[in-house]
């Protein structure tokens, strides 16, 4: 019987699973190694590489002219970097992008977008060329500074690594996302970076205290303030990973009539402003921003966000504080030094080992470039030996060259020299026969001699080639460090800011309403302060019973028979169009219990409280808050008891007057009441029959008040019915109103 199986060569049977790992290992590779995490030497991408190399190619170096974009991108994507033409335009625009990079690599003419984020024109609009940092990555490269290896296709090479003599991986950051890991290195100063180099090479043990002094943290594009304390930011430095707040700088700016407002001038890194904007104004919308009334943009070549708080009593301190926390005015960049080593292998850095990286790529690249060159010296002095040697024996070379058909051979015989100076020999010029060019080949050949002890010298000293580092690191500071417009430092750094404690009334958006309780217990807050109660409506059969003007932030006390005090705040009540709500949906209130008044929790206030059998006391009103809905029991009341009266103590006043329903006033000091947190209280008044009807407070000298329909009325001939506290009292004066209340 015959088998169907086909044998096809080239095929191996695996497991899936190692086939899947095995694959997923080399993409892993791939995306670590060539596209998302900078290497620690030059501080670049695969892509940025090839971008400045190719345009290098292009010789678009600064004083060059520029050439259109898509010229660049097209010789990157054919020759160097096989992958979409708007991937590597996108890296190219960023490295032209002032607020995106801290030393931009390449100047863009055209539209490059903005901090808006807004997107950069088509490549075929624009135009580029290197700038001076990026010619100073690329200079050395032609001297056979760095290692280069075949492109993609086979047809090219391309350097592995840049001569990099700018410290470009701390200057201008990286961020990317590979396979299980990431990198996030923020920008910082390059003149800070040079003096932290130069004292490594001299303190090669420097402490990271004393580095975070020479570099005290991250130099960002769009500037802003640094707050972070000294101790997070050496931590973070330390190990390589940390986070740093980064808030943007704002200033007031004072208006007419004690108003202002409030400027941003420098937002954080990365953060798109238009974005912000909107963010900010979605949250003035929803109520989330209760202490600013307007955002605004005036910005023009420079950000001005114009910020309006609500009113001018509004610190702005506060205000900016409250935005911190809620918006983006306040950002955290993260530091992750993970790059990739000079041995090409992924591992987190301390900011210690990220300079001597630097320091030890430059000293590689110093040493290959003075082999370089004296290679190049010693061949040409190869050749110049060979002339003189010819000068020597003039006659000897005229007769070889004319005689012999084997020239060169026949003059490496004769006058023992090597190949290469006999090949000099026979390419040397009639006119150079003369003495004047024997004396110049003379004269090259003893300079050349001497630049050629001095870079043996040098390969032998390491001390001379740090020195010579260090003059380079320092050349560099002088081209951009901060005493030049690009180098001085944008970002202030300052101390973490204390933590304000935000009172709870500047979180809620403050309205004036006017609080409307009826009589059957209906309560609501209507927009505005109404003094006219004739247009509110209410219920079949009820009436209104108090009406208070307040604002959206109060707290409103409420007093009930019971001797409870339960507390609403006024944000939380039903608005004025409807009826309202029962008050007994808000708190727990007893049937058959009533409120007997209420009012807007101040502070700092004292109140006389009483039950309808006469027995009351003083109480703070910070005693009379309520924490839950079954409220606080302040009076403490026998079976049959209620809660009769509560009455605010005035300024200076000293004496306590009491009416009964028996219509028996009395008066007595004040301080014969004791001020408690919670009780019965004391005898004010003394009743045969009936109860305590009303209670108030007075200054003696000045005569008692009460209202009337008419208005208020004064009676100031009382000292008749001034006695001591649980007297009986008397009749009232002529007068008083028959309700038996002072209101």
């Amino acid at each position: 019987m015959m088998s169907n199986t086909v044998k096809v060569e080239g095929i191996r049977e695996t497991r899936l699973a190692d086939a899947l790992s095995e694959r997923y290992l080399s993409y892993a590779l791939s995306t670590i190694m060539a596209r998302s995490l900078p290497d620690v030497r030059d501080g670049l991408k695969p892509v940025h590489r090839r971008l400045l190399y190719a345009m290098r190619q292009l010789k678009l170096d600064p004083t060059a002219g520029f050439k259109k974009c898509a010229r660049v991108v097209g010789d990157v994507m054919g020759k160097y970097h096989p992958h979409g033409d708007q991937a590597i335009y996108d890296a190219m625009v960023r490295l032209a992008q002032d607020f995106a990079v801290r030393y931009p690599l390449v100047e863009g003419q055209g539209n490059f977008g903005n901090i808006d984020g807004d997107n950069a024109a088509a490549m075929r609009y624009t135009e580029a060329r290197m700038t001076a940092v990026a010619w100073a990555l690329l200079e050395g490269i032609d001297r056979d500074a760095v290692d280069y290896r075949d492109t993609y296709d086979g047809e090219d090479n391309e350097p592995i690594i840049l001569p990099a003599r700018f410290p470009n991986l701390l200057a201008n950051g990286a961020t990317g996302i590979a396979v299980g890991m990431a990198t996030s290195i923020p920008p910082h100063n390059a003149g800070e970076i040079c003096n932290a180099l130069l004292h490594l090479i001299k303190h090669p043990r420097v402490t990271f205290e004393k580095l975070a002094e020479i570099i005290p943290g991250p130099d960002f594009p769009t500037g802003g303030v640094l707050v972070e304390d000294r101790k997070t930011i050496i931590g973070a430095y330390k190990v390589g990973r940390g986070t740093f707040r980064l808030r943007a700088r704002w200033e007031r700016e004072n208006l007419s009539n004690g108003h202002y407002h409030i400027i941003i001038q420098e937002i954080p890194f990365q953060v798109q402003k238009s974005r912000l904007i909107e963010k900010v104004a979605e949250m003035m919308l929803a109520r989330k921003l209760p202490m600013l009334a307007d955002i605004r943009d005036e910005s023009t070549d420079t950000v001005r966000v114009i910020l309006e708080p609500k009113n001018r009593t509004i610190d702005p301190v506060l205000l900016m504080e409250h935005l911190f926390k809620f918006t983006d005015l306040e950002s955290r960049i993260s530091l992750n030094m993970n790059v990739l080593s000079a041995d090409n292998v992924p591992c987190v850095m301390n900011l210690r080992e990220v300079l001597q990286a630097f320091l030890d790529h430059r000293h590689v690249v110093l040493i290959r470039e003075t082999k370089h060159q004296l290679e190049k010296i010693e061949h040409r002095l190869e050749v110049l030996g060979g002339l003189l040697v010819a000068y020597l024996n003039l006659d000897e070379v005229i007769r070889i060259i004319r005689e012999t058909d084997e020239a060169k051979s026949k003059l490496t015989e004769v006058l023992a020299v090597t190949d290469i100076q006999a090949e000099a020999i026979l390419n040397m010029r009639l006119r150079q026969l003369r003495k004047l060019e024997e004396r110049e080949i003379r004269r090259e050949n003893s300079e050349l001699t001497a630049n050629s002890k001095k870079l043996r010298n040098l390969l032998k000293d390491e001390k001379q080639r740090w020195t010579l580092i260090g003059r380079e690191i320092s050349d560099i500071r002088e081209s951009f460090g901060q005493k030049t417009e690009l180098g001085r430092r944008r970002t202030t750094i300052k101390e973490s800011p204390k933590t304000l404690v935000m009172p709870l009334n500047v979180m809620i958006e403050r309205e004036p309403v006017t609080v409307i309780y009826s009589e059957k217990g209906w309560i609501r807050a209507a927009r505005g302060h109404l003094d006219d109660a004739r247009n509110i409506k209410f219920k079949d059969g009820d009436r209104l019973k108090f009406l208070l003007h307040a604002e959206t932030i109060d707290k409103l006390i409420l007093f009930a028979t019971n001797g409870r005090f339960y507390t609403v705040g006024a944000e939380k009540l039903p608005g004025g169009r409807g009826h309202g709500e029962p008050v007994r949906l808000m708190i727990d209130l007893p049937n058959g219990e009533d409120i007997i008044d209420m009012f807007i929790f101040r502070g700092g206030r004292d109140f006389l409280i009483s039950s309808d059998s006469g027995r009351g006391f003083a109480v703070s009103e910070d005693k009379l808050v309520a924490q839950t809905k079954n409220g606080k029991q302040v009076l403490n009341l026998k079976p049959g008891q209620e809660a009769k009266a509560i009455k605010e103590i005035g300024v200076n006043h000293d004496h306590v007057a009491v009416i009964g329903t028996n219509r028996r006033l009395l008066l007595f000091p004040l301080n014969e009441l004791p001020k408690i947190g919670r009780g019965a209280g004391v005898i004010m008044q003394r009743y045969s029959k009936g109860g305590l009807a009303d209670l108030t407070t007075l200054n003696v000298k000045e005569g008692l008040t009460w209202k009337t329909g008419a208005g208020t009325r004064l009676e100031t001939d009382i000292n008749s019915w001034v006695g001591k506290r649980g007297q009986a009292g008397s009749p009232p004066f002529k007068g008083f109103p028959r309700s038996n209340v002072f209101r």
